[in-house]
């Protein structure tokens, strides 16, 4: 019973016990008169020699309890009335020459709280003069100059969302100074430079920490890397999401084990037919792979057998994938559709932008994707010149599917609009239900638009109200009279478009036509 009586103290956060911590020391060493410096003096010291900072929160509760300000609020505990302002410059001295020791980084920045504690920024005010007069280089910076750029930069949750190492300077020796600043960073931009062993392994490290807040990470590595990166890559305590630009040594070692990737971007890389069999790794079902971006990888049609066997056994929470920039052409296509036939579409979004695709290529997509219920909802295939309007007509047989639920399809550069327009139109009635009726999102951009063009697409568009609610007719060039359809449109209540845009593509200079809808 005597248990139960005693009084128990719990403490919701341990910040609450190092001030209480710091509290009692302050009231007992604050009457002491001249034994005051000494003893701040030693609790820098002895929280400089700790080497798991489990002293930090405790000087710097320490050093903002003896401001005047505060030794105000304690005066009914305190005894000794005398001024503390001599204490603190001292304390502030001796700090400061413990910085310019060049001692360790995470050292350095607890001393800067500690120097904020104090209301003392003269350091932090120097290097912002040094980054102000444009002769700033990270790699001649002092030791105390260095902590401070830390500092500064930890300080601001701004400049936390994003590291991009190239506002520094694109070379590993900034990146080892600033890998505190990795560490609490969301996102981290290093591709501007290519990073060898000691780099990989310092990153990885970061990887590895509990505390580190990295979700998003794009880089180039030396092969010497690819080991130590992968140890922290393959850390249950990584928390990386995104990954941009690896090496595709890294992707095996990395989808082989259980990961939290969610999205990988290979884009750029040149691989070669071993570097595309890797996409062996991302089959497991246990893979949570949901955005596979292969942009500009050198994939030619000998890729293509691979990428549809990948397609064929793709884990259901794909939902993002893109081909685009590679010179797939239709023989290339033809292969990939394969991988439709035999598997329902489970990916939203396909993109194809670029790949040197013919009316062909349409047809083998348009037959593939009709054959099987798909999850289609955005396809992406602009920029591919040669498509024109026969392009489109073979696609038809899909939008006209009853499984056919695309919502956005981007066909810029098709070289005679109007027609494409009387493609659909041609095809009768029930087409255009289900290709108004399904659409949300249509894209003109820089199409050659003129004034014939917009009275045919108003006409189509009134011709059967659709769920059309933005419409893209940027980089054309347009004029107020052609405009001013599009607007009556977007006024009316029976229709449901909401937004159109029109960057680059129209002066507005009838005051009639600026409207907020209008981007």
């Amino acid at each position: 019973g005597g248990l139960y009586q005693d009084r128990v103290f719990c403490f919701v956060h341990l910040s609450v016990q190092e001030f209480l911590a710091a509290l009692h020391s302050y009231l007992t060493f604050s009457n002491y008169g001249d034994k005051e410096t000494v003893f701040y003096k030693s609790a820098v010291d002895k929280a400089l020699e700790s080497s798991n900072g489990h002293l930090d929160l405790f000087l710097r509760f320490l050093l903002g309890l003896s401001l005047q300000t505060n030794r105000t609020l304690l005066r009914g505990m305190l005894t000794q009335r005398g001024s503390s302002s001599q204490t603190n410059q001292e304390t502030i001295q001796y700090i400061k020459e413990k910085i310019s020791k060049n001692m360790s980084v995470e050292k350095n920045i607890n001393l800067f709280y500690c120097l904020n504690e104090l209301n003392d920024d003269s350091l932090v005010m120097e290097i912002q003069k040094l980054q102000r007069s444009g002769y700033f280089s990270i790699e001649k910076l002092s030791a105390a100059h260095l902590s401070a750029l830390i500092f500064l930069l930890l300080s601001s949750e701004k400049d936390l969302d994003l590291f991009d190492l190239k506002k520094f300077s694109a070379s590993e020796t900034v990146l080892l100074k600033l890998l505190p600043v990795v560490k609490a960073s969301n996102k981290a931009i290093l591709s501007d430079c290519i990073l060898n062993k000691e780099s990989c392994e310092a990153l990885s490290s970061v990887l590895s920490s509990q505390s580190s807040r990295l979700r998003e990470l794009d880089l180039r590595i030396h092969d010497s890397g690819v080991k130590p990166l992968s140890d922290g890559l393959l850390n249950p305590k990584c928390k990386l999401k995104i990954i941009r630009s690896v090496f595709s040594d890294i992707i095996f070692l990395l989808f082989s084990h259980p990961s939290d990737v969610k999205e990988l971007d290979m884009s750029k890389n040149k691989m070669d037919d071993s570097g595309v069999k890797l996409l062996n790794a991302l089959k497991s079902p246990n893979c949570p792979l949901e955005t596979l971006r292969l942009c500009n990888c050198g994939l030619s049609v000998s890729h293509c057998g691979v990428v549809a066997s990948f397609l064929q056994s793709t884990p259901s929470h794909l939902k993002h994938l893109d081909l685009s920039e590679n010179q797939l052409k239709d023989s290339g296509v033809k292969i990939l559709s394969s991988g439709f036939i035999s598997k329902p579409v489970f990916y939203p979004l396909f993109r194809l932008e670029n790949c040197g695709l013919s009316p062909i290529s349409l047809s083998y997509l348009g037959s593939a994707l009709k054959s099987n219920p798909s999850h289609l909802t955005e396809m992406n295939l602009s920029q591919n010149k040669n498509l024109h309007d026969s392009g489109v007509k073979q696609l038809c047989g899909f939008l006209e599917s009853p499984h056919c639920r695309l919502e956005a399809l981007s066909l810029i550069s098709l070289k005679t609009v109007l027609t494409y327009f009387k493609v659909f139109q041609s095809l009768g009635s029930k087409v255009w239900f289900s290709f108004q009726t399904q659409m949300s999102l249509f894209s003109l951009r820089d199409c050659g638009l003129s004034r014939i063009s917009c009275s045919s697409l108003v006409s189509v568009l009134k011709f059967n109200p659709s769920r059309l609610t933005e419409l893209d007719l940027s980089w054309n060039n347009l004029k107020d009279v052609d405009v001013q359809q599009l607007l009556d449109l977007v006024e009316s209540r029976n229709y449901r478009l909401s937004t159109l845009r029109l960057v680059k593509s129209w002066s507005g200079k009838n005051e009639k036509c600026k409207k907020d809808k209008i981007k």
